[in-house]
């Protein structure tokens, strides 16, 4: 092992929302992306976060290994955990010898060499995609939609399991056509078995007020329980 040191922005000891079953979840710091819904944008910044040696974080992890059960296990999210692509691969690496699940919560808009090494010892995909058009990819993230779907055609390629997520937003993304069009993107990839779709909430704005700066979200409505449950169930009735 490397010996390689990670920038962590936060832990949670039973996160119970970022994969399957029971998980110790470690948010990376830093990222590569400005999304406008974005909620951490205190993660943004790569000189913040606590430094941690993969040792130090699987030695953490390994103290709720009985909360794991068959299900559970370590998330590794952001931030943006692709940009520190070597040190989470450690990390996995550690945990796979104490035979702990391993699961990625990635926008999927990096890949290189590196990243493909870190998915070599990762068991679970949750694959951010934010929109269904490249135009508002361009302008709600910072990126084209075609990188997130490169991403997805390697996770394919490798037969990686994968959950397809997506923050729904009220007069974005709230409607038939960016449902149906993301369950053509799942049904083109066989390693795709769950699509989440999430409501969009503002409890952010507390920390856009502390750092100073514009939350451009900061007008739209919070995402309604009976919309979400709406566009689920157009999901199950096109599914594979």
């Amino acid at each position: 092992m490397s010996g390689i040191v990670g920038k962590v922005h936060s832990i949670q000891s039973m996160g119970t929302l970022d994969g399957p079953g029971v998980r110790f979840v470690v948010f990376m710091q830093g990222c590569n992306l400005r999304c406008k819904c974005c909620h951490n944008p205190d993660t943004w910044n790569m000189d913040g976060g606590v430094e941690y040696s993969a040792e130090e974080l699987c030695k953490k992890a390994l103290r709720y290994r009985e909360y794991f059960s068959d299900e559970g296990g370590v998330t590794v999210s952001g931030g943006e955990p692709l940009l520190q692509a070597e040190f989470v691969n450690e990390l996995f690496c550690r945990l796979h010898k104490e035979g702990i699940h391993t699961c990625l919560d990635t926008s999927g808009s990096l890949l290189n060499d590196a990243i493909k090494r870190l998915l070599q010892n990762t068991d679970r995909v949750l694959l951010d995609i934010k929109y269904t058009t490249d135009e508002q990819y361009i302008d709600n993230v910072g990126c084209s939609l075609a990188a997130p779907l490169a991403f997805l055609a390697y996770l394919n390629e490798q037969k990686i399991p994968t959950t397809l997520r997506q923050v729904i937003i009220e007069g974005i993304n709230d409607n038939e056509e960016n449902v149906f069009t993301l369950k053509e993107i799942a049904h083109n990839n066989t390693c795709v078995d769950k699509i989440e779709l999430l409501p969009f909430r503002k409890i952010c704005q507390t920390k856009y007020d502390a750092m100073k700066i514009t939350f451009p979200f900061a007008d739209v409505p919070e995402t309604k329980a009976e919309a979400i449950e709406k566009l689920n169930k157009l999901l199950d009735k096109h599914t594979k």
